[in-house]
């Protein structure tokens, strides 16, 4: 099939990226601004001190995330109905709720609880004085932030997931299991190498938005990027530079994540491309890594 035509009629696989060179140019025009500008290089060497806070957010929740998006997608698509219900249970509540009202939640009302619990969990061990109580204010900030972010992106993650799984051939599933493979065989070797392919690009957004929704740890007083400029124009009422700088740092890490991903779903088209058949000893009846 001939690829389809442009605005101005003109084919092509792919545009050149104009945007992508403005982009450049305006990211050349403000470093060198921030470089010539004492005020803005003080104000962009203070919020980078919060960047590592931003940075260790994303990876930490985001991981997190993943791993128990795809445990809700693997139950909701399991054989059982009250692992199903669960799972669905657990999706449509967490999609439902906004993002800041959850976060608020985990941090002072389920921090609170868990600590609760734990005490009186452990309360034997307190008592022969071979652990401590936990107090509420013992739980960093941070970490109530990442256990509310990694709540509230799982149910769209798991989402995700049970798209990509069930986007795969059911006949690759169903040779697979005529050549004995067990479940877990079918979906580390059949079904997931080809529904990361589906996966991968909204999976890479919503990694993007996690990058920006990290900022509402500001909310709980750490000291990111976002509550450092809070702090700043706060003192000195600079809020046009501050925020300027503020969505500069965003826009680096955005657009840089943004690009390396690009490459990643480039990668796995060309390589998918020249294997277009991902398991043809399948369809061969051959197991995967048989010799022919």
């Amino acid at each position: 099939m001939a690829p389809l035509a442009g605005p101005g009629g003109h084919r092509g696989k792919e545009d050149f990226p104009w945007w992508l060179v403005a982009l450049a140019i305006l990211g050349i025009v403000a470093s060198f601004a921030i470089a010539a500008n004492g005020l803005y290089a003080q104000i962009f060497s203070l919020l980078l001190n919060g960047i590592g806070v931003t940075v260790f957010v994303t990876l930490v929740a985001f991981t997190l995330a993943v791993l128990l998006g795809l445990g809700l997608a693997l139950l909701g698509l399991s054989d059982f109905l009250v692992l199903r219900q669960v799972a669905r249970f657990y999706i449509e509540i967490v999609r439902g709720i906004p993002i800041l009202v959850l976060l608020s939640y985990i941090a002072f009302v389920g921090t609170p609880a868990f600590v609760a619990v734990y005490n009186v969990v452990v309360s034997p061990l307190i008592s022969a004085g071979w652990a401590s109580p936990l107090a509420t204010r013992d739980v960093p900030f941070v970490w109530r932030t990442i256990i509310a972010l990694t709540i509230a992106y799982s149910s769209f993650i798991a989402e995700i997931f049970r798209a990509g799984i069930q986007a795969v051939d059911q006949g690759q599933i169903e040779a697979a299991k005529a050549l004995g493979l067990s479940r877990f065989q079918r979906f580390r070797l059949v079904v997931f190498p080809q529904a990361i392919r589906v996966i991968l690009p909204p999976l890479s957004n919503d990694f993007i938005a996690m990058v920006k929704d990290s900022s509402l740890v500001s909310v709980l007083g750490v000291a990111d990027i976002s509550q450092l400029a809070k702090l700043y124009y706060s003192a000195n009422f600079r809020y046009f530079e501050t925020l300027s700088i503020l969505a500069f740092i965003y826009l680096l890490l955005t657009i840089g994540l943004s690009l390396l991903l690009r490459q990643l779903e480039a990668w796995m088209r060309r390589r998918s491309g020249s294997d277009r058949s991902a398991f043809p000893r399948l369809a061969a009846g051959q197991p995967p890594g048989a010799q022919v």
